[in-house]
């Protein structure tokens, strides 16, 4: 993939115009379920503040408030984050009410450093310098003994049936989100490469595989 090609798909990944079009395109995008890594990895952790990074249509933040977090829920799309608060006060006030939902423009957002018991990326794949300078950003704003958590689409999904840009620089493993953190500060909890079954557009199922990278702050 030539340069010139990555570089206008970023322009797609994180611009707001592209993503409230296909918002708009749809009365829902994606599933309305939490994703299921989100729910593997972070059952289990006490309910604090929580950062849901590229929140969509807000299944996973009110997955979070439905469990006591208290939720700053961020995307690109006035238009995602509408149907996301709508959503939200329809499955329960209370879980709404632990939601905050904030319009913000990725590429140059910085969220408040040391503040959140658990900050979640899933599926944000912009390229690699950009990929890079968020999971910094993102890690520097986990607080003390809180957790980063980066789920994304594997390189190895290029090779299957189920639909992919075709741009493998838009792909990353779980190190690669672990190369970016200071081994000082970060104890790496889960690196893995983890299968689930989804069906392919001729509704066969096909294996893709998360790329899953769950740290815990300890300096």
């Amino acid at each position: 993939m030539h340069d010139q090609s990555v570089h206008d798909l970023a322009k797609l990944v994180m611009d707001p115009t592209f993503w409230n079009e296909r918002y708009r395109s749809s009365d829902t995008v994606w599933s309305g379920n939490p994703n299921p890594q989100l729910v593997a990895e972070a059952a289990e952790l006490v309910p604090g503040e929580a950062l849901d990074i590229g929140c969509g249509e807000g299944a996973d933040a009110i997955w979070l408030a439905e469990r006591g977090w208290k939720v700053t829920a961020v995307d690109v799309s006035t238009v995602a984050l509408e149907r996301a608060a709508a959503h939200a006060a329809t499955v329960s006030t209370t879980a709404a009410q632990r939601i905050v939902w904030q319009n913000a423009d990725l590429r140059g957002w910085v969220p408040p450093p040391a503040t959140y018991d658990l900050v979640s990326a899933q599926f944000m794949q912009p390229p690699p310098e950009q990929r890079r300078l968020l999971h910094r950003t993102l890690a520097a704003s986990v607080a003390p003994g809180g957790t980063l958590l980066v789920v994304g689409h594997h390189p190895s999904d290029l090779q299957t049936t189920v639909p992919r840009p075709p741009v493998p620089e838009l792909f990353f493993t779980a190190s690669d989100v672990a190369a970016v953190l200071d081994a000082e500060d970060w104890v790496v909890v889960v690196d893995a490469a983890r299968s689930r079954t989804t069906l392919d557009p001729d509704g066969q199922p096909a294996t893709i595989h998360d790329a899953v990278l769950r740290a815990q702050r300890t300096g």
